[in-house]
């Protein structure tokens, strides 16, 4: 299941950062993850802006572009899209259930319609109706995106809101106390036959603080990256003008980094250390 052609609705299908200097976070993240980039295209604003794709073995796996005035965030950070069948519906969907529409529905021609989304306590996270561009088509190996995780101040509201909006099921997931949970698409089948958790989990939930991003109080969203080596992730980002937030531990079923870029956006790396 690493690689993807559709994404069915509910489930994440793409991440990007939107920076103020694209090539300089292209000259970090190339090398870190040995990716090779195509582009650039075109992207609205004054200035221009210019966007570029990720990939891996001539696959997707993800964005990094112009960050525009027009941007719902006011730094340079990993955003995380969900797909959707309408994002004009997704939109009322979210206000309905106590979110807000930060930006959009608006159109990014020819590869679909998208709209920003804030959650109750304030975490962003876009929808995305697909046209030309279903999403990432390499996930869950080494050197592509594996999850995203939102960090949250407020459980309870992000469980009804998730549950309305996308269709997710949250579960509780560790030793009692974790305060960690899974979410869950019923009916989904992704991930890989021998991952730590079910096939049908599309991302996961925790409480706030614990990546270590200058937003750590604040509700938001983050994504991981698969690697084969933790530490050896770790000690290339610093080579690389970036810095270690959290160094190389041991989780349940990984061994997981919290890094971030020159610009100081914050992302997280993981190496899958045990099967089932």
């Amino acid at each position: 299941m690493s690689e993807r052609e559709r994404y069915p609705a509910g489930v994440p299908c793409w991440v990007e950062t939107l920076q103020p200097d694209p090539q300089a976070a292209m000259g970090f993240y190339g090398p870190l993850f040995g990716w090779e980039f195509v582009g650039p295209g075109p992207m609205p604003g004054d200035p221009p802006g210019q966007y570029f794709v990720a990939r891996v073995r001539g696959r997707d796996v993800a964005g990094i572009g112009s960050l525009p005035d027009r941007s719902a965030t006011s730094a340079p950070a990993w955003s995380t899209y969900v797909r959707v069948d309408s994002a004009d519906e997704t939109a009322e969907k979210a206000k309905t259930a106590g979110g807000s529409l930060r930006d959009g529905p608006f159109d990014v021609a020819p590869a679909g319609r998208m709209a920003v989304l804030a959650d109750p306590a304030g975490a962003l996270v876009c929808a995305w109706e697909a046209g030309t561009r279903e999403g990432a088509q390499l996930v869950n190996e080494p050197r592509a995106w594996a999850m995203s995780l939102l960090h949250t101040t407020d459980p309870e509201s992000s469980k009804a809101f998730y549950g309305a909006v996308f269709g997710w099921r949250p579960e509780p997931f560790g030793a009692a106390g974790a305060e960690i949970t899974l979410w869950r698409l019923p009916g989904y089948a992704g991930g890989e036959p021998h991952q730590p958790v079910p096939r049908d989990v599309v991302g996961v939930m925790a409480p706030t603080g614990g990546d270590g991003s200058p937003s750590a109080a604040q509700a938001h969203w983050s994504v991981d990256f698969r690697v084969d080596d933790a530490d050896a992730t770790a000690e290339h980002a610093a080579r690389l003008g970036g810095k270690v937030i959290v160094p190389p531990h041991d989780t349940p079923g990984f061994r997981s980094t919290v890094l971030a870029d020159p610009e100081s956006v914050v992302f997280s790396v993981s190496g899958l250390t045990a099967g089932p």
